[in-house]
């Protein structure tokens, strides 16, 4: 049986994690924390997954909460101009529902699961001296870092051919509550995003947390500008209250569904920054061993298109057929590079471009189809659904000459 280790639990590692065990790996997986080191912590992200990854999910029996987080049925999206009044309004309904649950509730509960299952874990922090004794001891037929945050996210070299940017692209501010009203224009529950042009954006995201359904506030600011205040950690009280004084001047029609809102716990805000970054997915360590990096460790996004969870998930899945279908051939470096080129171009790749694009202001092209689309259910749809499979846009949303060519066809149609 071969022996295989990953380092980090989160989305995609114990998803890897829990897949392997149930084609018959043996696997161990090191945590930084216990589930209740994990379910007494802060919040840790927001995410919301859409049809593509939650299917990777549920074809190991890993969708727990199918029954109790808010299925979201679309996106509402809306843009300001000047701020503070709402120009265009945008229902995108799904083919097929989205949901979120707090990564706390999740990762709780798979690390459970895992050792249920018959999987090992080691609960530690690893220093990268730690994961170079490792795979010197040669316990592990491969070594799989799936820690997104951290120091060990440094063993692996950015790759500049494929990394944009060199600095935060947004300053992000997360804030779970209880006690938001539905929507009275769309109140089935959904995603809402709100573009404040030139500023940055709220998105609200019904979900699931440890004490039962919330909402979560979500500022993402262009840095420096008016709506970046979380350039310093602030008491969770204070950071409800500017998240709040926000939606109050830029986004009333959200404010308006706050009155009575709450923090959901005593750890339920996140604030901080991080450069998207594409890196180089094998590292060699001090003692020649090579490791494989995964998902957030060696693609990070920025969260406007909301994709990491969803990211993490189908490179779970992208990584877990390259192990299967390797045998017991060995898990060398250039079986390394060919595993994640291979969920590159399945993934990795559309989702980058795609979140680059939307960090930048709307071209004119992009401001045509959303136009259309507040017209048109056909193209809201197809926007929405893109959220599930980012491919999709390339034929469409990306490039001018598409989308001239895709509102055209509608508009024949």
């Amino acid at each position: 049986m071969r022996k295989i280790l990953i380092v980090g639990a989160g989305q995609s590692g114990l998803q890897l994690g829990l897949s392997l065990l149930a084609e018959g790996y043996d696997v161990t997986v090191m945590a930084a924390r216990t589930p209740e080191e994990i379910r007494r912590g802060a919040v840790m992200s927001t995410q919301a997954m859409f049809g593509a990854a939650l299917s990777t999910e549920r074809r190991y029996g890993l969708d727990l909460w199918q029954d109790q987080a808010p299925p979201l049925q679309g996106l509402h999206v809306s843009l300001s101009a000047p701020p503070g009044e709402r120009a265009l309004r945008i229902p995108c309904p799904l083919d097929e529902p989205a949901q979120s649950t707090d990564q706390r509730v999740k990762m709780a509960a798979w690390l459970e699961l895992f050792e249920q299952r018959g999987g090992t874990v080691h609960y530690q922090g690893v220093t990268t001296a730690d994961l170079d004794g490792l795979t010197r001891l040669g316990r592990y037929d491969l070594t799989v870092v799936a820690a997104g945050k951290g120091d060990l996210v440094g063993v692996f070299d950015r790759d500049p051919q494929r990394s944009v940017h060199t600095a935060p692209q947004r300053g992000l501010a997360v804030a779970y509550v209880h006690g938001m009203a539905p929507d009275p224009l769309w109140p089935v529950p959904h995603v809402s995003f709100n573009a404040v042009p030139g500023l940055g954006e709220l998105f609200v995201i019904p979900a699931l947390t440890l004490s039962g359904p919330c909402e979560i506030l979500f500022w993402e600011a262009v840095p420096g500008g008016p709506l970046d205040l979380w350039t310093e950690r602030r008491d969770p009280a204070e950071h409800l209250r500017l998240t709040l004084e926000l939606a109050r001047r830029y986004t009333p029609w959200i404010y308006e569904r706050c009155a009575g809102v709450e923090l959901t716990d005593a750890r339920a805000t996140l604030s901080g920054r991080y450069t998207p970054t594409v890196r180089h997915p094998v590292a060699e360590l001090p003692s020649g061993g090579v490791v494989l990096g995964m998902a957030d460790v060696v693609v990070a996004n920025d969260p406007i298109t909301g994709q990491g969870s969803n990211t993490a998930a189908k490179c779970a899945a992208s990584y877990l057929r390259s192990i299967v279908e390797r045998g017991d051939q060995p898990f060398d470096r250039e079986w390394m590079g060919r595993t994640f080129e291979r969920f590159w171009a399945e993934t990795g790749l559309a989702v980058t471009d795609w979140t680059n694009a939307m960090l930048q202001p709307l071209p004119p092209h992009v401001q045509q189809v959303l136009g259309t689309a507040s017209l048109n259910p056909t193209v809201a749809r197809r926007f929405a659904n893109g959220f599930s499979d980012p491919n999709d846009f390339q034929h469409w949303f990306m490039a001018p000459d598409r989308a001239e060519s895709y509102l055209a066809s509608v508009a024949a149609g």
